[in-house]
């Protein structure tokens, strides 16, 4: 098999701003989270790739018609009820309205802004995967050099990790898409794709709408909207160039027999 890209979205509530004292109301979030995901999906459409939404409960329930629409060629995940709350009964109970709402069997789980999780409850769930892990160290945020930098079993769940690149474990998470120089990147996404045989990748849809109003530090809101559009096309492009295929990471885990069952 080829290697794989596995680009995935986190589908929520834009609330990001009230960490940096901007007063954004929930309809606004919501509304924000909306048009970034009508702005980004059509472009993923285009190329005719699939991906993994991991979709806030929360936000499936005020959109339920999208999230239908998305999950005819894209697999819905959850990113648990709420996006700025959580408690371990929101793992079964999001589980549980992604499932009536997108006609799927939810099998994915990414906890908001990697947050850790007990296993032995996202198993209790009903869950076969999490990727809630960024296996680096971002100052201020976590250090996870000590975990697997690779897919790995925790307890008998099947953890896929973020991808960072080999030796130096470089985060390839949005932030570095849109903060490093675009051939650094690709640079980077291509050998962690022939060392590890797969790259996973996330991104909000939020980022791909105009973000610069929103008193957010210029290291998130850097090539928002369009530009951001336009290099995530460019490096789609330049992957199918490459030969490397694209799935969800649900189809991946299972192709590979890589679940926990």
């Amino acid at each position: 098999m080829r290697p794989q890209v596995l680009i995935s979205f986190d589908v929520e509530e834009f609330d990001m701003p009230l960490d940096y004292q901007c007063n954004i109301s929930i309809e606004q979030q919501l509304k924000l989270g909306k048009e970034g995901l009508d702005t980004v999906m059509p472009l993923i459409d285009t190329h005719a790739i699939t991906t993994t939404l991991f979709t806030t409960a929360n936000f499936a329930n005020h959109f339920p018609e999208s999230i239908r629409k998305h999950a005819v060629n894209h697999e819905i995940a959850s990113h648990t009820f709420y996006h700025s709350h959580f408690t371990n009964q929101h793992l079964l109970e999001s589980k549980m309205a992604l499932e009536k709402i997108s006609g799927q069997k939810i099998t994915g789980l990414r906890m908001p802004r990697m947050r850790s999780v007990d296993m032995t409850e996202v198993i209790k769930a009903g869950y076969e995967y999490d990727s809630s892990i960024n296996p680096t160290w971002i100052p201020g945020k976590y250090n996870n050099l000590h975990l697997s930098r690779t897919i790995y079993q925790d307890q008998g769940m099947t953890r896929i990790p973020a991808s960072v690149s080999p030796n130096l474990r470089i985060p390839l998470f949005w932030l570095s898409f849109k903060n490093f120089p675009y051939s650094y990147f690709k640079q980077l996404t291509i050998q962690t794709l022939e060392k590890d045989g797969y790259v996973c990748l996330y991104f909000h849809p939020w980022e791909f709408i105009d973000i610069n109003k929103l008193g957010l530090p210029a290291f998130t809101r850097k090539l928002c909207g369009e530009p951001l559009l336009e290099r995530l096309d460019q490096l789609i492009v330049d992957l199918k160039l490459k030969g490397y295929e694209f799935s969800t990471i649900r189809n991946f885990l299972s192709v590979n027999n890589m679940n926990n069952e």
